[in-house]
């Protein structure tokens, strides 16, 4: 355990999350998800649901703020609008942690081609159907000049 860290970032998330660089992506999925035909990298946080888990992934990662879109979400079918209670929360999560973020929804191949592309998966026990997220990171930007400095870590 760690200070200030959600306990369900465990080592193999939290190292594979600092390993990946700017752009690269990382899928979060539900239980029912085909996570080791699709995964380059597979994580498995089993008896752990969806939104918990993408809660603990923003709490650390930054999303990538030099492309229009970062987050997609999975569709119900090729219904590309439609909406599950499980959805809802995704977008309520992302909204928290990234407000000026759109989530959006990928259909089917589209979703299923940006997984098998991604750094890295992430499998839960989520059970609703259609509980699948990307998201795309970002960078975490200097300091401007002249604020308070936190401790160094370059310096020994």
């Amino acid at each position: 355990m760690l200070k200030g860290l959600d306990p369900l970032l465990s080592p193999e998330l939290l190292f594979t999350l600092r390993a990946m660089g700017h752009g690269d992506e990382i899928a979060i999925v539900d239980g029912n998800y085909p996570g080791v035909e699709h995964a380059r990298r597979l994580i498995r946080l089993d008896g752990h649901r969806l939104i918990p888990v993408l809660n603990a992934v923003l709490s650390v990662l930054p999303i990538d703020d030099f492309v229009p879109e970062a987050i997609f979400r999975s569709t119900v079918k090729a219904e590309r609008d439609k909406l599950d209670p499980v959805h809802e929360e995704m977008i309520d999560c992302c909204a928290h942690h990234e407000p000026h973020r759109q989530v959006v929804p990928l259909v089917g191949a589209d979703f299923y081609g940006r997984v098998r592309a991604a750094h890295a998966l992430i499998q839960t026990s989520e059970p609703r159907l259609y509980a699948n997220i990307i998201l795309r990171k970002g960078v975490i930007y200097p300091k401007e000049a002249g604020a308070p400095a936190e401790v160094d870590p370059f310096v020994y």
